[in-house]
Order: C-alpha cells, then structure tokens, then sequence
C-alpha cells in the first residue's frame, strides 16, 4: 500500500505568493529557536550566570509556547489566520527587542517567554496558512493555477515539505546568525531577530490576503479534547520523549562543546543543514521505500545511539555526533509532523495545537534538567538520559504502531479535502 503521506510532494515549489511569504516568515521564526545556542556560554559570562539559570531562557520560551497551544486555535478562529500570524510577529518583534535590553538572566528569561508567547502563536498558525493556502479550492484558486491541467498548485504533502524546508533553514541559519553577532556582542542576535521578523510582518501584510473565518470556531478545550484520540496520543507522546532528546542536544551540547560563538555557530549551521536536507529529501525517500513507521522508529533507535556516543565520546567525537544528530532530528520532524496532521479525525489545526500542547513541555523539560543532572552527577548522564527517551519514543511508534497506521490511511482523504475547505473557508 501506498505511504498515506507522499502525494503532492512532488509539487513544493509550485506555491502561491502567499504560501512563500508566509514560509520565509517561518524560517525567520524557526531561526529564533537555535539563535541562542552559540552565545549561550556569552550570555552566561556576561550576565554572570550559571548555565542551569541560562537554560532558562529555552525552558520559559517552550513552557509559554506548550500553553499558548490550547490559545492559538481559539484566536485563529475568531480573528483570522492573517490577523493571528501579524499579532505573533508583533510580539516576537517587542519581546526579542527587550531581550537584547536585559541587565539579568530573570529579564532574559521573562523576555524569552513573550516571545515564545508571539512564537506559539505564529508558527501553529502558519503550517495551517501554509496547508490552506496550497490548496486553493473553486473561486479562490487562481487562473495560473488552473493553467495546469486541474493540478493542484501545492497539495498538503508540499506544503508540509515546504513548512520542513523553513524549519530546517531556520534551524541552519540561526545559530549562524547567532555566532556572527553574538561574536561583537550577546545582544546584538536579539536585535537581528526583532528587525527580520518586521521584515516578516512587512511581508504577510503585502502577500497574505484575509483567510475566511472556519465555519466552526476553536474553544480552548478542543485541543485537550482531540488528544482523547488514540492515534494522536500515542503520536504526541512519543514525540514528547523524542523531543527531550532534541532539545537535550539543543541546549545543553554547546556547554559541552565550550566553543567561541564563530566554532559553536559553524557547528550548529552544520547540523541545521544536515536537519533540512534529511527533512525536504531524504525523508520523504525513506517513508516511500520503507513506509512512515519504520522509518521513525529506526531514526529514533540511531538518534539514541548517536547521543550516548556523544557524551562518552571525545571532544571531536561530540562535535561529529552533535552535526551528524541533524539528520535523524530532521527525519523525525517530518514524519512526526505528519503523523500528528493525518492521524486523528480532528480538523488539522486543532490537532496540531493538542500535539503541540504535549511536546513542547519536553522542549521545556530538558533545558532545565540536562544542566540539573550534571550538577547531580556527571556530564555523561544527561546524554544518558537523551538516548533512553529516544528509545522510549521508538517504543511508543513500534506498540502502536497499528492504529497510527490505520488510522493514518482511513483519515487521508478527509483530511485532503479539510485543506482546502474546512481549515480556512466557510
């Protein structure tokens, strides 16, 4: 049988003006993740801090983005996909201004939270936008796009690629950009961030016309509810451990590494590309040979094995072992992506905000305990800790394995045509 998930992949470059404006937006929201990795022992030199306390500023950002999940959906339904994406921009923009402001890692920290705040509610709107947009349906598709033959400009597959592709970018670019300011100052990355993302608000208010409003609008206990799935349960907690694995490797290598902000960068814009390149192509390659399940669960076992390597390893050893995590974390992100948009009868919005919701508060989690953990006993445990919720993710995939992929094929169809009618159309 066919992967549920590989129609229409073909066709991601063949997007509306809208659908690019709203991903280059996204890049620059992804690029705000990992731009503080490189300057992460900086900041903790310059403020005087403990590199538990620095790690803060990962755990208050993906503590406020966890929550702000169960929000996201009830504003967009209310107030617009448009309208909701340019109010998260804003926010991102004041608060990761004020954070190149900060005097003291509490300032920081609470600073960081806005913006994850801003985040939250930027990104889980765009992949919507971005799926939506893609799919144009009767008067709303355009005459170039009905040049084609009746092809569809985009398809859900592509657009997802797409939405990938901007992560694994963001993911690449930010550490660089990162090291390049972060090296004449600890602030300056901050300011670079504010003034990109109005670039990106620029862009949105120019490309993106007003989605309409969904027929239905989002309450806040929705996403809560759609978790009462189990498809989308078992997909949401096993990418809650595969993301304390992530962001294990994330926020807690670069003071392992101890490198100048320029190395630390070129390491991580390494690692971000090897991230994109398995996302965009090498995923979608492996899902049609081996099918969605097996490839997530063998990426997960070699993440494992990867990050124990790394921190028994040597110096060198964890500096190949932290670039070469970017190709399983990049295969992960795609399929989980999709898993989580295809595996419950939810609409897709409301899904991705309840399997959000639930990964997110690891991304939390480990920030603030790998530190901990090596306070309490070596540097080794952390990466001990990262492999073991690895594997317990591969778990999850291989016990479940059945409903995630049934439930996958059955839901297809319906979720192809919610893009382009239910999501943002009345």
């Amino acid at each position: 049988m066919d992967d549920p998930f590989d129609a229409g992949a073909g066709s991601i470059l063949r997007q509306p003006k809208a659908v690019w404006a709203t991903a280059g937006a996204s890049v620059v929201a992804f690029m705000g993740i990992g731009l503080v990795d490189p300057i992460l022992p900086s900041i903790a030199k310059g403020l005087d801090a403990a590199a538990s306390q620095v790690s803060l500023l990962f755990t208050s950002y993906f503590l406020i983005t966890a929550v702000a999940m169960l929000v996201t959906g009830f504003v967009s339904s209310r107030i617009g996909g448009r309208r909701t994406l340019l109010l998260g921009l804003a926010f991102v923009i004041v608060f990761a201004g004020l954070a190149g402001t900060s005097n003291s890692v509490g300032e920081l920290v609470g600073f960081r939270a806005g913006w994850g705040l801003g985040n939250a509610l930027f990104v889980s709107t765009a992949l919507a936008v971005i799926v939506g947009a893609a799919n144009p349906t009767g008067a709303a598709r355009s005459a170039s796009d009905k040049g084609g033959g009746g092809r569809r400009a985009g398809g859900s597959a592509a657009a997802i690629l797409l939405y990938e592709s901007a992560l694994g970018l963001g993911m690449a670019c930010g550490p660089l950009l990162g090291a390049l300011l972060g090296n004449q100052s600890w602030r300056y990355p901050f300011f670079g961030t504010a003034f990109l993302m109005a670039v990106g608000f620029l862009c949105i208010t120019a490309f993106l016309k007003e989605q309409p409003k969904p027929a239905r609008k989002t309450s806040l206990l929705d996403p809560i509810k759609a978790l009462g799935h189990g498809g989308l349960a078992s997909a949401a907690a096993s990418a809650f451990f595969y993301n304390y694995t992530f962001f294990t490797v994330l926020a807690f290598t670069p003071f392992v590494l101890n490198m100048t902000p320029y190395k630390s960068g070129a390491v991580f814009f390494a690692w971000g590309v090897l991230l994109a390149v398995f996302s965009v192509l090498v995923a979608p390659r492996m899902q049609e040979r081996f099918g969605s399940l097996k490839v997530l669960g063998g990426s997960l076992v070699l993440l494992a094995v990867d990050v124990l390597v790394l921190g028994y390893g040597s110096h060198t050893t964890a500096v190949v072992c932290t670039i070469l995590s970017g190709a399983f974390i990049g295969v992960n992100n795609t399929v989980y992506t999709e898993l989580a948009l295809g595996v419950s009868d939810a609409p897709r919005p409301v899904a991705s905000a309840g399997y959000n919701f639930v990964r997110w508060f690891a991304a939390a989690a480990a920030p603030y305990f790998a530190p901990k953990i090596e306070e309490w006993s070596n540097i080794r445990i952390p990466f001990v800790v990262a492999a073991v919720t690895a594997v317990l993710g591969a778990v999850v995939v291989f016990v479940r394995r059945h409903a995630l992929a049934h439930e996958a094929e059955e839901l297809e169809p319906r979720h192809a045509t919610e893009d382009g009618v239910t999501v943002f159309a009345n």
